[in-house]
């Protein structure tokens, strides 16, 4: 049956990719900051002001903010230098070096963070004209143009939240190992050849790359609550996804493990089965019920409604509950098994140490004490380093005034 697509659910997808959203915010603010500078600025085309806006202009506000402020830092210091340059030695190919080196590291001095080399870039082009000065100062002004218009765009059109993407790529992980939890627990069942479990091991692997783009996605989330008025609740998302997702990776960790521990069993038991029928009939139990578990655990971090919360929540605890009876009764028949076979026992207590290891990273209560503790902590900070802020919003906090939080999905 041949799959219809929906033009509106393709453009609404579209529309929240941040690449599309960035080209378009991007755009709008360039455009305005040129038709500004065209009023303002002597130059008869004022590009660095656009320029400024294309490079201001972030996908999130906290972005924004910070990468205006070391853009203008790098312009400022870079004209700076070529003024004085200019009064001193003038235009030659040793001041060029000269100028080059000092742009370099003054650049690290006034912070100017990935920009450092627009501030020899800056002195570059302002030497290269005839008239200096007043071509360094109509290129202040454009800069400074180019980033107020860039700020005053995002504060005016506050950028969208990414908390939905970065909780579809969690998921997707999480189904990732879910399937391959699934997987190994059909490979204890039967004969499992060495290259079958290597090829099990490689697959696990392969998640650190993945974890390692989750996180990508993570940082931008948290970056699109920092500082956003749409957002009342900020810190609980960044700190609920952010747990959730140390967890999830720790997790992955120790389904590597597992799989380098079975194919270390699959090289010693070359013309047999892994365990005995019974042994691994109860081992499937328990990575199914893994597989699942983890499924459940990326359901419940990344689901805002309350309702699905706790459903989620409530299919976890019932997974973490069947998958410890499982576990439980596995670990009765391995160590019957040991008794009578006591080859490769120390896999056999490794692989039962690798499952509780999951159960416990997943486990609700010690989940709550741990997003309590990290909220502490987050609060705790903040109180320290910014006081005079947290008294002037407790006391706002007080008195009625606040944002209206927006759900951030």
């Amino acid at each position: 049956m041949p799959v219809i697509t929906d033009p509106l659910a393709t453009l609404v997808r579209v529309h929240r990719e941040p690449a599309v959203v960035q080209a378009v915010r991007s755009t709008l603010a360039a455009v305005i900051s040129y038709v500004v500078a065209l009023h303002l600025s002597n130059e008869p085309a004022p590009l660095t002001a656009p320029l400024t806006a294309l490079l201001v202009v972030q996908v999130t506000l906290y972005s924004t903010l910070t990468t205006g402020i070391r853009r203008v830092n790098s312009v400022v210091a870079g004209v700076l230098i070529a003024i004085g340059f200019s009064v001193l030695v003038g235009l030659t190919w040793w001041s060029l070096g000269l100028i080059i080196l000092a742009s370099l590291v003054i650049g690290r001095f006034v912070r100017a963070g990935e920009f450092v080399p627009e501030v020899a870039i800056s002195a570059m082009l302002v030497l290269g004209v005839t008239r200096v000065a007043e071509t360094a100062w109509d290129r202040v002004l454009e800069t400074l143009i180019g980033a107020v218009v860039g700020l005053l765009f995002d504060v005016l059109f506050v950028p969208p939240v990414w908390v939905q993407p970065a909780g579809e790529a969690i998921q997707q992980m999480a189904r990732h190992m879910g399937r391959l939890l699934r997987e190994i627990g059909d490979e204890v069942r039967g004969h499992t050849p060495v290259a079958e479990a290597a090829a099990r091991l490689h697959a696990a692997r392969r998640l650190d790359h993945e974890i390692v783009q989750v996180d990508a996605e993570l940082r931008q989330a948290e970056d699109s609550l920092r500082l956003n008025p749409r957002v009342r609740e900020g810190l609980l998302f960044r700190v609920v996804l952010r747990t959730g997702l140390d967890a999830l990776e720790i997790s992955a960790v120790v389904v590597r493990v597992i799989c380098r521990s079975l194919t270390d069993l699959a090289k010693e038991r070359t013309e047999e089965t892994l365990f005995p029928e019974d042994v691994a009939e109860a081992l499937q139990e328990v990575f199914q019920h893994l597989a699942r578990a983890i499924e459940s655990f990326a359901a419940l971090i990344t689901t805002q409604v309350s309702a699905n919360a706790e459903e989620a929540e409530a299919r976890l605890f019932e997974e973490l509950a069947a998958g410890r009876a499982s576990r439980d009764r596995a670990a009765e028949l391995l160590l019957e098994g040991v008794r009578t076979h006591p080859r490769q026992w120390q896999l056999h207590g490794a692989l039962l140490a690798e499952v509780d290891r999951i159960l416990d990273e997943l486990d609700v209560e010690k989940r709550t004490e741990r997003l309590a503790e990290e909220l502490d902590r987050h609060s705790r900070e903040q109180r320290e380093r910014h006081p005079l802020w947290h008294r002037v919003s407790r006391r706002l906090r007080g008195s009625g005034y606040g944002w209206r939080r927006v759900d951030p999905d």
